[in-house]
C-alpha cells in the first residue's frame, strides 16, 4: 500500500448530529496531487429567507485552502472548535491539505499559520485573486481550476512530508498508539526531534494530533450511539483514565460525553464556539 492510499484525516469533525440545512461533500484529489493534497471537500445551503443555521466543527491538523464569499485564503491548523453561521443560499469550497504537506508551499514553519487566516494573496500575490474570481460554476469546474493553479506552483519532493504522513497515519488509524513514546519507538526518532519535526510541519504537537484525532472519534461514536456509555468508548480509544477523558472530551467539545450525548438525542446543536 502506498503512502497515499491512506488516509491522514478522519472524515468526523462536524458536531452534534449533523444538520439537514446543508450539505457537505468530499472529494479525492487528482492521483499526481495525492501526496499532498488529501481532499476536496465542498459545503452548500438553501435556507428559506429570514433563517439563521449553523454548524460547529473541531477542526483538522490541516492546513485548508478556503473560498468563502469570493475570497481565497489559507487556515492555519484550528485549535479549538470553531461555529460557522449561514444563511440564505451558499457555498464554501476547500482544499484539505494533508498534515505537514503544506508546508513546501509556504516555505517556513507551518506553526507560523496555526490558529490564523491569511488571504491565498500574502502567498501567492495576484494570481489567487485572480483564482477567486475564476472559482465559479459546477463543482467540477472548481476543483479542475484549482488543481491547475496548484500544479503550476507545485513544490520540490520533500521527504520529511512523507515521514510526517506515515507518523500521521498511524496516529489516526492505529488504536494501539496511546502516548507519543509509542510513536518514537516505531519510528526510531528521540521526543525532541519528533517534536521539532511537527513543530515544523504540522503546526502542533504529536500528542495534540493524537488527542483530536481520538476525540473527533469519540464525538462521532457519542452522536451515532447516543445511549452506549462513555466509558465503554473512551477505554476503546485508549482513555484508561475517565477523568482524564472527561477533561479532554469537555476542553474540546464544550460540554462533558454525557450531556453531548442527552444533546444528541435531542437532535439539538449541543455546542457553539
Amino acid at each position: 500500500m502506498g503512502d497515499t492510499d491512506l488516509s491522514t484525516t478522519s472524515e468526523h469533525g462536524v458536531l452534534g448530529v449533523r444538520d439537514v440545512d446543508f450539505t457537505l461533500e468530499r472529494l479525492p484529489p487528482a492521483p499526481d496531487l495525492a501526496a499532498l493534497v488529501e481532499r476536496h471537500w465542498v459545503v452548500t445551503w438553501e435556507l428559506p429567507p429570514g433563517r439563521e443555521a449553523s454548524v460547529t466543527l473541531l477542526p483538522h491538523p490541516c492546513v485548508n485552502l478556503v473560498l468563502d464569499a469570493g475570497r481565497l485564503g489559507i487556515s492555519g491548523v484550528g485549535l479549538g472548535r470553531f461555529t460557522y453561521a449561514y444563511r440564505g443560499t451558499g457555498r464554501v469550497v476547500g482544499v484539505k491539505f494533508r498534515p505537514g504537506a503544506f508546508l513546501p508551499f509556504l516555505g517556513r514553519p507551518v506553526g507560523d499559520i496555526t490558529g490564523t487566516a491569511v488571504p491565498a494573496s500574502a502567498l501567492w500575490g495576484p494570481a489567487a485573486d485572480a483564482l477567486a474570481a475564476r472559482m465559479t460554476g459546477p463543482v467540477e469546474v472548481l476543483v479542475e481550476r484549482v488543481e491547475a493553479f496548484l500544479r503550476e506552483r507545485w513544490p520540490e519532493h520533500d521527504p520529511q512530508v512523507e515521514l510526517v504522513g506515515r507518523i500521521v497515519a498511524a496516529l489516526l488509524h492505529d488504536r494501539t498508539i496511546t502516548r507519543v513514546d509509542d510513536v518514537t519507538d516505531r519510528f526510531g526518532l528521540t521526543p525532541r526531534t519528533l517534536q521539532r519535526l511537527f513543530r515544523r510541519y504540522v503546526g502542533v504537537s504529536p500528542k495534540w494530533v493524537l488527542r483530536r484525532y481520538r476525540l473527533h472519534e469519540a464525538a462521532a461514536a457519542l452522536a451515532a450511539e447516543q445511549h452506549r456509555p462513555w466509558a465503554e468508548i473512551a477505554a476503546e480509544l485508549g482513555y484508561y483514565d475517565q477523568s482524564h477523558f472527561i477533561r479532554d472530551f469537555t476542553d474540546a467539545i464544550g460540554m462533558p460525553p454525557l450531556a453531548y450525548a442527552a444533546a444528541c438525542r435531542r437532535r439539538e446543536a449541543p455546542v457553539s464556539a
